[in-house]
Order: structure tokens, then C-alpha cells, then sequence
């Protein structure tokens, strides 16, 4: 019995070492594996099918509102990078550069793509001419390579996956309508499937992307109270533009500046499920968003018949479009059980000959664990409630606890106060100034400002740092 607790046994408990918690979990859950180059991942099946199925679910979001796939891309000119100066001091410290092709030196150093947004401007500068070719919408799926100094798994590595949106438009209205939209798709995917709350809001000038006239952010709240950044919509109005020269000819025959915009999403928002529902057992995934929604688990599968019982259950889930595999393994029930909620499956299925004899099976949740016995007749029109149960459970569940964790404070000395005292988010005024914004930051221990929320609230009138006439509202917190 105790090679069955081996799972649990090897991991950490979330509120002894939240840090080792999680890398434990990416570790048993067999999401990605560390390699000989520091901070780029090898995604292993478990971890990449999540990420497919973020994809898969993202990408059909993004196909409604118009948007194109594309590919650009892996190497940048160093001239052309260095066309929008705001945009490479951004990211001058992050940036590796391949200098040799073969045995010969290159003429030109050539980066290793942190972003495309010059690739994009460059291929429009050569292709848009008209109003007629307005707007392009277009996305692309890819890598990036950036190149941290403290790396982390999914949260912050060195080479990561994402998708990187780029858009031109003929207005600054049409292009800031586009940049809300897509972080309503952000939002509307991350907490319908996903299921996790999120603050939504605009960056501080200091926070936002390189470039960028205005920054937009989807913030969620992990388990330890800290933020995650887990998608962003930029602004650009017509910086990039200029700087690429990107004009067209509009309906008076006049030269006009396209108005751009730029959104992404990662793989870090895996370490985001990770942290928001993980618990002391392992991964806890929705099934919108899990690989496998449900695992077949045959008891005493050595009597006759129940493998051959559990296989017919599974081929009729499978023709419900239920993602559903079986474990036949000659693992002990204990360690299949363990296995299957460490891997965050939403629901396993117990069946054996008594469950057999009886017609039923045993579901087993994997959020609350409660045991739901149902007729082999009714599993394919009973699982999807339960999964829906499960998805609106899942949320409620991390939206109390972000809920619970802000808090307001009016005076500096009590937003220190409840900073030191209690995880998580502090809503706190602010005059506006940077200079303010660090102080906050280095007087609290690395709560920065989050972002200034859509929907403010008046809690005084004075910035809570330097006491001057306080211009917003914002949400501070520590992030990853």
C-alpha cells in the first residue's frame, strides 16, 4: 500500500514550499523536462497536449473574429530591429544573436526572434498600398527566444510557445477597438475554459510592452497570492508605422499612417492552471481544457469480463466525442487512483464485477472527490453534467479565493502592513507619477502595480505614496 502513496509522497505540500510544490507537480505530471541548454524546455506529451488543446480551443476564437494564420520568420536583420528604437531597448537585454552561418562570419548579425513585430511592419511596408488591402489581421503560432536570466518551467523560460497577433487598420479607433476585443478573447477563454477569475485592466506607462502606446492585461492570482501575467493586448497607434514607413492610399487619394496593434498569450498560462488548481495530489485540469476528461479504471480486471465491460464503456464515450482513455496496467487500484489524479484527469470510472452485476459504475471527481454511482446506461449523458459541474465548481472555487485575497488600504504604512501580513492583491490610489510607482514597489517588497482595472473605485483622494491628487485606482501585488 505504500508504493501507492509514492505520488503524493513526492510532493511537496503546497503550503510547506509552494516553489517546490510546483516544480514537483511539472515534474510527477510529466509536463516538460529540463535539457542541457538552461531555460529551454523539452514539453512532454502531457504537458504538450494541454498547450494543443489551448491552441485548438483559442484558435477557433481568434478564426471568429476575422483573424489569419501566418508564419514569418525565425531570424531578424539586426538593422531592421533597430528600426523602432523604443522597441529594441526594450529588449536589447533579452535578445541572442547568431553571428556565423557555417564556417563564414554573417555580414549582418541576425536576432533570434523575441517578438515579430518588425518582421510584420517590414512585410507590410512592401505589400500594403490601398485602403483596399486594410485591415490585416493576422496571428501566427511559434517560438520565441528571450534570454532570462532566472529561468522557471512554463513561467518563465528562455525559449517559450505562444501566439503572437499583429494587426494594421486605416484608424486609431478601429485598431483600439481590435486591441480590447482580442483581450476579450483572452478573457472569455481563460475563464470559461480554463476556468480562472481574472482582473482585467490597463498597464501603468512603466509596465507597458516596448513600443507601445497602450498596454492591456488579463491578471490572475495564484495560489501563494502572487500575480501571473497571463495575456496581454497592445496599442501601438502609428509608431511602428512611421518608423517602417507603412503608408497607403486612402479614400481622398492621400497618404495615411496604418494604426497597429500586437496580443499574446503563452505557455506560461500553464503554469497558471497549474497553480490556481494544483492541490497536494497533483494537477487538477477542467475538463474543457484536460487532454483526458476521464479515465477507465477496471477493478479486479483479472475476472472474467471486465476489461472487455470497461472497453465497451470506453468505445461508447468515445463516440460521445468524450476524451477518455483506460489503465490496464498491473498497477495496484491505490497507485492507478493516485496516478490519475496527479495528472489532474477531471474523473476516473470504477468499475469491477460487483459494479457489473449491478449495472452501474462508480464516478470519482477529481475537485472534490465525491463518488457518484450511475447506470452503465447513463454515463454518456451523465459524465458531461458532471464535467460542467466540475468546470463551474472549479471556478467558483478560485474566484472566492481571489476574492478573499484583495484588499484596500489608504496609507502606506497599512498597505505595508497587509502586504507583510497577508498574500495577495492591495487596491491602492495613485497620483500617476513613476517615481511614486517604484517607491511603492521598493517600500513593500516588490509589489508592483498590476494594472489600473477597468472598473475603478474612489477609495480616497490622494496618492497613497506622496499624498498629491491621486489620478486612478490601481491594483498592486508581487508577480511571477
Amino acid at each position: 500500500m505504500s508504493n501507492d502513496k509514492k505520488f503524493i509522497q513526492a510532493i511537496t505540500a503546497r503550503d510547506e514550499n509552494f516553489a517546490q510544490w510546483y516544480t514537483d507537480v511539472v515534474k510527477e505530471a510529466k509536463l516538460c523536462d529540463y535539457t542541457s541548454v538552461k531555460g529551454c524546455l523539452i514539453y512532454e506529451p502531457n504537458g504538450y497536449a494541454i498547450w494543443e488543446n489551448i491552441q485548438n480551443n483559442l484558435d477557433k476564437r481568434f478564426k471568429a473574429t476575422g483573424v489569419q494564420n501566418v508564419y514569418l520568420p525565425l531570424l531578424i536583420p539586426e538593422s531592421l530591429l533597430q528600426k523602432e528604437a523604443d522597441h529594441i531597448e526594450g529588449f536589447a537585454p533579452e535578445v541572442a544573436w547568431v553571428t556565423r552561418g557555417g564556417l563564414e562570419r554573417l555580414e549582418e548579425k541576425l536576432c533570434i526572434r523575441p517578438t515579430s513585430e518588425v518582421l510584420f511592419c517590414d512585410h507590410w511596408a512592401k505589400t500594403v498600398k490601398s485602403y483596399r488591402d486594410l485591415p490585416k489581421i493576422y496571428n501566427q503560432w511559434n517560438s520565441v527566444l528571450r534570454w532570462e536570466k532566472t529561468t522557471r518551467p512554463f513561467l518563465r523560460s528562455r525559449e517559450f510557445l505562444w501566439q503572437e497577433g499583429h494587426t494594421i487598420h486605416a484608424t486609431a479607433e478601429e485598431a483600439k477597438e481590435r486591441t480590447l476585443m482580442m483581450l476579450e478573447v483572452y478573457r472569455d477563454f481563460v475563464v470559461s475554459d480554463l476556468a480562472i477569475p481574472l482582473i482585467c485592466g490597463r498597464k501603468t506607462d512603466s509596465e507597458k510592452f516596448a513600443g507601445a502606446k497602450e498596454t492591456y492585461t488579463i491578471e490572475a492570482m495564484m495560489h501563494d497570492g502572487k500575480a501571473l501575467q497571463s495575456g496581454t493586448s497592445h496599442f501601438f497607434g502609428n509608431g511602428f508605422a512611421d518608423a517602417f514607413d507603412i503608408k497607403y492610399l486612402n479614400k481622398n487619394n492621400e497618404l495615411s499612417s496604418v494604426h497597429e496593434t500586437s496580443w499574446g498569450l503563452s505557455t506560461r498560462i500553464i503554469g497558471a492552471l497549474i497553480m490556481v488548481h494544483g492541490d497536494d495530489s497533483g494537477l487538477v485540469l477542467p475538463p474543457r481544457i484536460a487532454p483526458t476528461q476521464v479515465r477507465v479504471i477496471p477493478i479486479a480486471q483479472h475476472k472474467e469480463g471486465v476489461i472487455e465491460k470497461a472497453q465497451e464503456i470506453v468505445n461508447t464515450l468515445l463516440q460521445a466525442n468524450i476524451r477518455v482513455d483506460m489503465d490496464t496496467s498491473d498497477k495496484t487500484p491505490g497507485w492507478k487512483f493516485s496516478e490519475q489524479e496527479m495528472l489532474g484527469i477531471p474523473a476516473r470510472i470504477e468499475i469491477g464485477p460487483k459494479d457489473i452485476e449491478n449495472n452501474t459504475v462508480v464516478i470519482v471527481r477529481r475537485d472534490t472527490r465525491e463518488k457518484i454511482t450511475v447506470a452503465i446506461d447513463a454515463i454518456q449523458t451523465e459524465l458531461p453534467k458532471i464535467f460542467e459541474e466540475i468546470q463551474a465548481n472549479m471556478y467558483n472555487k478560485a474566484e472566492k479565493f481571489l476574492n478573499e485575497h484583495i484588499d484596500s488600504a489608504t496609507t502606506l504604512e497599512e498597505m505595508i502592513t497587509k502586504f507583510t501580513n497577508k498574500r495577495g492583491f492591495i487596491k491602492a490610489m495613485w497620483c500617476g507619477s513613476e517615481k511614486c510607482e517604484d517607491e511603492i514597489k521598493y517600500e513593500t517588497g516588490g509589489a508592483g502595480s498590476r494594472c489600473i482595472p477597468f472598473e475603478e473605485e474612489h477609495l480616497s483622494d490622494t496618492c497613497i505614496y506622496c499624498g498629491k491628487p491621486a489620478k486612478h485606482m490601481v491594483i498592486w501585488g508581487k508577480s511571477y
